[in-house]
């Protein structure tokens, strides 16, 4: 199956739009949240140039913030653009891995293959290998324990549409449903 960006637009949409007033929305440039405000009646995911795989990663934040964190710009996190140093660095992969394991699990739903981001090109050498095996070992974690609830809802519609062939509707359903299990 193609991975087209309107369909997981559609999907995520169609399960978060009414009850969490999130949209998600492809970007020209970088990534950002961005709260509800006077001007727009959303809240907003806002992922890089289109990429079906930054949507992924953008909605994992998504799905780890708490309520207080989603009033937030940028969750109100920090970001330390690429050239970071070894202890910013190993800030950056300390609160990045939750995140890449939820997005590794998306792209396994859509059947879509993951790689790690470390995002320091310009930076002290990475040790790729290693981050890759903590994000693959949250990512095992969050298989035996479960999900977060909007992880869970969101992965479930995935895994629908892109693996069992469901229709959008009837993969939105699935998302639905799961959260209403709360």
């Amino acid at each position: 199956m193609k991975h087209r960006i309107d369909d997981v637009i559609a999907v995520f949409d169609g399960i978060f739009a009414v009850p969490y007033r999130t949209c998600l929305v492809s970007g020209d440039d970088e990534p950002l949240y961005c709260p509800a405000d006077s001007e727009h009646d959303m809240h907003r995911i806002i992922f890089a140039h289109g990429f079906f795989a930054s949507a992924l990663h953008e909605v994992s934040h998504w799905c780890i913030a708490g309520e207080r964190r989603r009033q937030l710009e940028d969750y109100g996190y920090w970001y330390a653009p690429d050239g970071r140093d070894e202890a910013r660095q190993r800030e950056f992969e300390s609160v990045e891995v939750a995140p890449q394991a939820l997005e590794s699990l998306f792209s396994e739903a859509c059947d879509l293959r993951f790689s790690v981001s470390v995002d320091n090109l310009d930076g002290i050498e990475v040790d790729r290998h290693a981050f890759a095996a903590d994000v693959e070992a949250r990512a095992d974690r969050y298989r035996e324990t479960g999900l977060p609830l909007r992880a869970a809802a969101f992965r479930d519609a995935l895994h629908a549409f892109y693996r069992r062939g469901l229709s959008r509707e009837a993969a939105i359903e699935i998302g639905r449903e799961r959260l209403a299990q709360a």
